[in-house]
């Protein structure tokens, strides 16, 4: 019977392309039509009969499968994609309805949809044994199990899975076209939504319900749905693509479609897959929630009631307002825990989500480069690279750097950043976030003694005289230079100690002996010996009444000066042997130290001026990264970590905003986990695309360790069905769609499928895997 339709149709598109039709191969709309028949189980010869009568097609539809399905064929292949044929056969674990003695069978009316095939067997032993069908009537739809009477024989064919049950018996996949092999066509850059596409459509039970009565579920008065419109043509495209035959679907119209609701997929830009998927699914959901009119609940106290009774009455507020087939098969929950740093007060809410987004290890952590200084004048500066968590603390940074120089117990690091040759601000409190820090900043850490009551932090800031270019040529002036540096003393009396200090700082930038610089000029440069009313501070200038006006000649030493933070003079010149009187609650002292000519020709102030930054982003050649497995991203997306300083939390208890702790848990699982990995990532400068390789399994995820109550091993674990995959760099390159369909695996490039072998999966591609639970 259906070898008549095929026939039928092959000749129709052999005139097609006859006539030079371009269009017959990307939309098949003109060779689909609609007929009602009648199943019935007749009890003698136990088969299905299908009648087509002129009561329930008009007339002309009648005609038409008239001609085609000649009366002199008997071969008939219904196949089943719903699974709600079981009320149809069966009621109360008996098989009905037949036709008793002298009765009539009792009959279903379907609507069988006939579309079009371009390609098909050679000879007539080929039997196209997948078929689409969509029940009409309220009492059955397509079966699952039945006996069908072919060429007069019964053959009892028996459906252990309501997809692919039956094989063509072909060549190979390409021929007839296996259901579900069907590719769909790059209308331009549109490979993104064609890798996700083809994994949702490939999903056994979403797509059951699609191919069944789907649209008694359109909820047209949902304002935040889309009228139906993304379902329907959702709908549409999934039954062109289960349809038998090996044509590639052009999706023109779900395109359209989608560009109506969501501009930003407008034009043929590529976009993420991801983005896409996210969107889809939601849009859907909107268009199919069950709920017409979505209740305001209000959430109850939850203060010292048990964790699963919230969690259940958070999830059944979450059915009451949305139900659909996305929740159902979707949508798991998140039990979410916020921890106050001042005040330790726990705040727990449970939330749903839809898919998970796992971070990479290398958008999880971040590396930090430290100029590392010694304050007892034995080594020089460094530059040190550590890794700390991206939206760690500060005190994550300490811990690392404190590890990386094996700090001992009576040692302590001042971590600061520095700014214009000044300490602009240091990072005592442990509990500040690095993210405040950006890439372009510049952090020192100073090696010091642990401190003594007593003690002062004294920073030392550096000038020297230099000639000004521009407008008044030749004009010196003073101007800072080179990285602070910091040394602890115990007590100061006079400038005696601080001079000292400074000497032993300095020790590791010596240049020569000190007998080796007697030819040196013994007097300082012209800049030097001029008049006060020509010396200048970068901030502010020296007149004859300043201190430094009046003494304005710098011998072959230093001259030291108490200043502010900035380097501004603000206090008396330090001269040794006279008294300092340094305020009794101060802890730091500011000094700027006024460099000689001499004194720069002696020591190496190189090293005090190249300070790195804390991130130089670098284009490296693209190298295969350390394998991960998808359980460390799992890991690493639900460990605990501190808000962002733009997420700041509200604590009722201390009626403040805070950068709380928050803890991310799995609490209740989903029939199809959705898993993200975050390959791009953004940063103020720059776009990448992480190709760290995710070993993931296939067979087994076991997801038991990550939730936060018991619910029994048996729902728990996964197994990979689809994987969308994205190859080249950021903002291009391709994307496509690995399925697991009839026992094997196929890749979907755009309109081309092909088999691929298992071994094959798993690469640095993988970008959304598709698990779906694992029944008993």
């Amino acid at each position: 019977m259906w070898f008549k339709a095929l026939k039928w149709h092959s000749d129709y598109c052999t005139r097609i392309k006859d006539m030079g039709c371009s269009l017959a191969a990307e939309d098949d709309e003109q060779d689909v039509f609609t007929i009602q028949i009648r199943l019935s189980v007749m009890q003698k010869n136990d088969s299905l009969v299908v009648r087509i009568s002129l009561m329930d097609n008009p007339v002309q539809l009648y005609r038409q499968a008239y001609e085609i399905f000649d009366v002199q064929s008997y071969m008939v292949c219904i196949w089943d994609f719903s699974g709600q044929m079981t009320n149809f056969f069966e009621r109360d674990g008996k098989i009905f309805p037949y036709g008793g003695p002298g009765q009539a069978a009792e009959e279903a009316l379907l609507e069988l949809q006939v579309f079009g095939l371009p390609s098909f067997a050679k000879d007539a032993e080929v039997k196209i044994t997948e078929f689409s069908m969509q029940e009409r009537s309220s009492s059955g739809g397509s079966c699952s199990s039945w006996p069908s009477k072919m060429n007069g024989t019964v053959d009892n064919q028996s459906s252990s899975s309501p997809l692919l049950s039956l094989q063509s018996r072909t060549q190979g996949h390409g021929e007839t076209g296996v259901l579900g092999l069907t590719g769909l066509l790059n209308l331009g850059n549109t490979c993104f939504m064609n890798s996700a596409i083809q994994c949702l459509a490939h999903t056994p039970k979403f797509l059951d319900y699609f191919l069944g009565d789907f649209k008694k579920d359109i909820n047209y008065e949902n304002p935040l749905g889309m009228n139906g419109e993304l379902a329907l043509s959702f709908g549409d495209l999934l039954r062109k693509l289960w349809a038998p035959g090996g044509m590639p679907v052009a999706p023109r119209l779900f395109k359209s479609t989608l560009e109506n609701f969501a501009p930003q997929f407008c034009g043929y830009n590529q976009h993420d897959s991801q983005e896409f998927l996210a969107f889809l699914l939601d849009g859907l959901h909107e268009d199919l929630n069950r709920v017409k009119h979505k209740p305001y609940i209000q959430l109850g106290d939850t203060e010292g009631r048990p964790v699963d009774k919230v969690a259940d009455e958070h999830w059944q507020i979450h059915l009451a307002r949305n139900d659909s087939i996305i929740v159902d098969l979707y949508h798991g929950q998140f039990r979410s825990k916020l921890v106050c740093p001042i005040c330790k007060r726990v705040s727990v809410t449970f939330d749903p989500f839809m898919y998970l987004s796992l971070p990479l290890p290398s958008t999880t952590m971040r590396t930090m480069t430290v100029t590392l200084l010694s304050t007892d004048g034995s080594v020089l500066p460094s530059s040190l690279t550590v890794t700390v968590p991206k939206y760690g603390r500060c005190k994550d940074l300490i811990q690392a750097l404190s590890t990386a120089v094996s700090l001992q117990d009576d040692e302590t690091l001042f971590v600061a950043e520095v700014y214009s040759h000044c300490i602009i601000r240091s990072l005592e409190n442990p509990s500040d976030s690095l993210a405040l820090i950006r890439d372009e900043d510049c952090l020192v850490a100073y090696r010091l003694p642990k401190e003594s009551e007593s003690g002062y932090l004294v920073v030392f800031m550096h000038q020297r005289c230099e000639r000004q270019f521009g407008f008044r040529i030749g004009r010196p002036h003073w101007s800072l230079f080179g990285t602070p540096l910091v040394a602890r003393i115990p007590s100061i009396s006079d400038g005696t100690q601080i001079h000292d200090a400074y000497i032993k700082l300095l020790q590791p930038l010596l240049n020569m002996d000190e007998d080796d610089y007697d030819d040196i000029e013994n007097s300082d440069d012209e800049f030097t010996k001029m008049g006060s009313g020509s010396l200048s501070n970068s901030d502010n200038s020296w007149s004859s009444d300043d201190e430094m006006g009046s003494d304005f000649y710098v011998p072959s030493d230093f001259q030291f000066h108490i200043s502010d933070e900035r380097g501004i003079l603000r206090g008396q010149r330090l001269k040794l042997g006279k008294p300092l009187d340094v305020p009794v609650k101060t802890t730091t002292v500011n000094v700027l130290v006024s460099w000689s000519k001499k004194m720069l020709r002696r020591y190496d102030t190189s090293h005090l001026s190249s300070l790195p930054e804390v991130f130089i982003p670098i284009f490296p050649d693209v190298k295969p990264q350390e394998s991960v497995s998808l359980y460390k991203c799992m890991e690493g997306f639900l460990k605990e970590e501190p808000l962002g300083p733009e997420d700041m939390w509200y604590c009722p208890s201390c009626k403040q905003h805070c950068q709380a702790s928050k803890k991310l848990d799995l609490w209740r699982l989903p029939e199809i986990l959705v898993v993200h990995l975050k390959r791009f990532s953004y940063s103020r400068f720059l776009k990448n695309k992480l190709e760290a390789y995710v070993d993931f399994p296939l067979d087994k995820l076991d997801l038991t360790g990550f939730l936060a109550h018991d619910s029994g091993p048996s729902l728990n674990c996964y197994r990979l069905y689809a994987i969308s995959n994205h190859y080249g760099c950021m903002g291009g390159g391709h994307y496509t769609a690995l399925v697991y369909h009839g026992n094997r695996w196929y890749e979907f490039n755009d309109k081309s499928v092909e088999p691929v072998r298992e071994e094959d999966i798993k690469t640095s591609a993988a970008y959304v895997l598709f698990y779906r639970r694992i029944s008993d």
